[in-house]
């Protein structure tokens, strides 16, 4: 028995412009895509206008371009700098706040759960799959960080498919796109062909099939949702990256001694922006600070790297004290023992790492590169 098809619709850029509006008169801060600074990134929308109309991306290791389209279509770029991280895992949060009382003792004063109520315009299916990643990382299991929790119950997701991936995609290879997964409550796919600009919309949750219902639109017709679903396959025939068709978990595993960890790591600055870009990356660290007279301090949780010597550091030194050993174990974890610790890989194949990298390592180069190694070493014969 066939499921029916979801709730689905055709909207204009009017059309698009009214969903902003309708989340914004919900009470809902909304997040999507602009032009900031020569790079696409994610900012507060107060209209349509600021989508990226008529901007593309040229990607490469190490670099990143914005190009105009001649098309003008909204969200035919590449995933940019920053994800959705940023605002439902923020950079740095203030945890609680302590003063002395009369008696000298202190008196903590725990900072409230956040009220914010986002709409996230404009997530690309492999971020779908990070936010589902960071999920069950964050707010599954008996601790569960309530801030994070409070923030995304109240999240409203449009997706958005891809029809144009980036030189360094390869979300196909860890399957999160570039069709949108369950997980969204409205997903668009944007559509630029001889029958004009529209975007064939989809509801994935009620509260989805109710904002449809307030977006002037018209019935989706089969021509453009053939049209939509033939524009995605045709994405996932042009991904610019993949990873080795091979157990990627058994490969860490069988490769922890390679050769090639060494290769990698005599470029590695040990900068740490792939885990600041990395849409799943979720490592903290707390700093305590206090005011001149004592009498007031404030606990906040930022963001850390394990690429920082710090990570690891323990009364005798940090446990990983060279850049292999820890480019080791960024990568180990994050298609490896990632399914260990959360029943799925860390990696959704954005290909963010890959760009922002300032010396351009590649995250799938260094995959095959161990699987090549992993494959000569089990075909040399033995030593008598």
């Amino acid at each position: 028995m066939t499921s029916a098809p979801a709730a689905a619709a055709v909207i204009d850029r009017a059309g698009l412009d009214a969903l902003i509006r309708v989340l914004a008169a919900q009470g809902r801060t909304v997040v999507g895509p602009t032009v900031r600074d020569g790079a696409v990134v994610l900012a507060e929308l107060a209209s349509g206008d600021e989508l990226p109309y008529g901007w593309g991306v040229e990607l490469e290791a190490g670099h990143y371009r914005l190009r105009p389209r001649p098309d003008g279509a909204a969200f035919a770029h590449s995933a940019g700098p920053n994800s959705w991280k940023a605002f439902l895992h923020p950079q740095r949060e203030r945890q609680w706040t302590a003063d002395r009382a009369p008696d000298g003792g202190p008196v903590f004063h725990e900072d409230p759960p956040p009220t914010v109520a986002y709409a996230f315009l404009g997530v690309r299916p492999c971020d779908l799959r990070a936010i589902a990643v960071q999920d069950r990382v964050l707010a599954g299991g008996p601790h569960a960080d309530g801030r994070y929790r409070s923030r995304r119950t109240r999240a409203f997701l449009v997706a958005v498919e891809c029809t144009e991936p980036g030189a360094t995609c390869f979300c196909v290879s860890m399957g999160s796109g570039p069709a949108a997964g369950p997980g969204y409550d409205l997903a668009l796919t944007e559509l630029v062909d001889e029958d004009g600009h529209r975007f064939l919309v989809r509801a994935g949750s009620p509260e989805g099939e109710q904002v449809l219902a307030e977006l002037p639109a018209r019935p989706a017709d089969p021509d453009t949702r053939e049209a939509a679903d033939r524009v995605v396959r045709e994405a996932a025939d042009r991904m610019g990256r993949t990873m080795p068709p091979v157990d990627l978990r058994a490969l860490m595993r069988d490769t922890l001694d390679a050769e090639r960890w060494d290769e990698v790591t005599a470029r590695c600055l040990t900068c740490g922006n792939c885990t600041m870009v990395c849409p799943t990356c979720f490592c903290t660290t707390a700093e305590e600070v206090t005011d001149l007279t004592g009498d007031h301090a404030e606990r906040w949780r930022r963001w850390e790297s394990c690429f920082d010597l710090e990570f690891t550091h323990l009364p005798a030194g940090p446990v990983r004290s060279s850049p292999r050993s820890r480019y080791r174990q960024w990568l180990t974890h994050k298609i490896g023992t990632w399914h260990d610790q959360f029943g799925s890989s860390g990696c959704v194949g954005c290909g963010r790492c890959i760009v922002w990298c300032p010396v351009g390592i590649d995250i799938t180069e260094e995959a095959h590169a161990l699987e090549h190694e992993r494959r000569t070493v089990a075909d040399r014969p033995e030593t008598p």
